[in-house]
C-alpha cells in the first residue's frame, strides 16, 4: 500500500481521541504485512520498532505521528470523504500517520542505519490529558538513549515544498479556565437586595483581558448568565483559555488569576469558584536539532522557512520536556482550507515530501 492510499483509508474512517480502535487495527495490519515489530501503547496507540544493522541499538530516534480526528462534519466532497457521521480528519493527522507509515516501510526494507527507530502512532492529541502524557506514563523509552523525538504537522499557511522551523520556544502551553460566580439574584429595580454576579463577571473578564501580552494569552470565550431583561441571575459561568511561552510564566499567570478572583470576590461581595484544568506544556525545540534539520532541508532542495512562536498548542510539548526534540511544520498548500474546519483537505503532493524529509532526518541523526 502506498502512502496516498494509506492516508485516504484513514481519512475515510476517522475516529475521535482515545477511540481510535479501528485506526490502530489498520496500522497494526500494515505493520504485520511488513514484518515490523510493534505493540499497543496508551490504549489505542501503536509503537513500532525497527532496528538498524549496525551500531548501538540502545541509541534511538522516536518518530511520532498523531492519529485522532475531530468532531466535525466533513464538507470536502472528495470520494474518500469521512464515512463516520460527524467525525473528520480536519487537522491532518491522517497525513501525519501516512507519512510515518511510509518512513517505516522504507526503514524496514533497508535497515541501513545505526541504532533503533521507534515509530509512535499516538492517540488522543486533540483531547486533554493528551495521548503524549499517557505514552510517557508507560515509560517506553527508558531503556534507550533517545537522540531525538521528531514530529511534524501539516500547515496550510505554506505551499507544498516548504518546511518551517522555529528554534527554541515554538508553541504555547494551554490550560482551560472555568469560573462559577455566585451572587444573590433578584429584580433589577431593587438592586439594593442584589449581589450582581453579572457585573462581577464583566469585571472579571476585563481584568483577565489585561493579562494579555506578546507571551501570554488569557481569553474568555463562553459566558452564561440565565437571567432576563429585568431579573439578575444568581449564578454566572465563564469559560476560557490560558496560554504562555514558559512554564515559569505559566505558573505566574495562574497565580495572578487566583489573585484577581479573590479581588473580585471582595469587591463585589460574591463567591467565585475557579477551576483550572491543566492542559499541555510548551513546545520547545532543541536548538542544535533544529538548525541541523534546517540545513538538511536546504540540502534536499526544499524551501526552508523561519517560523515565529505561535500561541497554538500541542501535546508534543510533553516530549520536549524530557528529550531532545523537534517539531516542525510541513506546507500542504495555501488553498486547502483551514485546519479544524469542514473543508480542510491537505494536498496529497505533500505526503511524499513529508515522508522523504522525516526519513532523511532520522538517518542523519542516527548515522551522525
Amino acid at each position: 500500500m502506498d502512502i496516498k492510499d494509506f492516508r485516504h483509508h484513514l481519512h475515510c474512517h476517522p475516529e475521535l481521541s482515545f477511540e481510535e480502535h479501528q485506526t490502530a487495527a489498520f496500522i497494526s495490519e500494515r505493520l504485520s504485512e511488513m514484518g515490523v515489530e510493534y505493540r499497543p501503547i496508551a490504549g489505542t496507540g501503536i509503537l513500532a520498532r525497527i532496528e538498524g544493522r549496525r551500531g548501538n541499538l540502545e541509541r534511538c530516534v522516536v518518530l511520532r505521528a498523531d492519529i485522532d480526528a475531530l468532531p466535525i462534519k466533513e464538507m470536502t466532497g472528495v470520494d474518500y470523504a469521512s464515512q463516520s457521521e460527524g467525525v473528520m480528519h480536519a487537522c491532518g493527522h491522517d497525513c501525519h500517520a501516512a507519512m510515518l507509515y511510509g518512513v517505516v516501510k522504507r526503514l524496514q526494507m533497508e535497515r541501513d542505519f545505526e541504532g533503533t527507530v521507534l515509530a509512535l502512532f499516538q492517540p488522543g492529541e486533540e483531547q486533554f490529558p493528551g495521548g503524549a502524557s499517557l505514552v510517557l506514563k508507560d515509560n517506553p523509552f527508558d531503556k534507550y538513549k533517545v537522540a531525538a523525538v521528531i514530529g511534524q504537522h501539516v500547515d496550510a499557511d505554506m505551499e507544498v515544498g516548504e518546511i518551517g522551523f522555529c528554534p527554541g520556544k515554538f508553541m504555547a502551553s494551554v490550560d482551560d479556565l472555568h469560573f462559577k460566580i455566585k451572587g444573590i439574584g433578584g429584580y433589577a429595580n431593587v438592586r439594593s437586595k442584589v449581589k450582581d454576579a453579572v457585573v462581577a463577571a464583566a469585571d472579571l473578564i476585563l481584568r483577565l483581558n489585561m493579562l494579555n501580552s506578546d507571551v501570554c494569552v488569557v481569553s474568555v470565550g463562553n459566558v452564561e448568565a440565565k437571567g432576563t431583561t429585568n431579573v439578575i441571575p444568581e449564578r454566572v459561568t465563564c469559560d476560557g483559555t490560558m496560554r504562555a511561552f514558559s512554564e515559569k510564566l505559566r505558573q505566574r499567570v495562574k497565580d495572578m488569576i487566583t489573585n484577581i478572583v479573590e479581588e473580585i470576590e471582595y469587591k463585589h461581595d460574591v463567591e467565585v469558584q475557579l477551576d483550572v484544568r491543566e492542559g499541555y506544556p510548551c513546545v520547545e525545540n532543541d536548538m542544535q536539532l533544529t538548525y541541523e534539520a534546517m540545513l538538511l532541508s536546504d540540502s534536499l532542495g526544499y524551501q526552508t522557512k523561519d517560523l515565529e512562536m505561535r500561541t497554538t498548542s500541542e501535546d508534543f510539548g510533553y516530549y520536549t520536556q524530557l528529550y531532545p526534540s523537534l517539531f516542525y511544520r510541513l506546507g500542504v498548500g495555501r488553498n486547502v482550507g483551514r485546519a479544524h474546519t469542514a473543508t480542510f483537505l491537505p494536498d496529497d503532493k505533500a505526503l511524499k515530501i513529508g515522508e522523504e524529509f522525516m526519513y532523511r532526518l532520522a538517518l542523519s541523526i542516527l548515522n551522525k
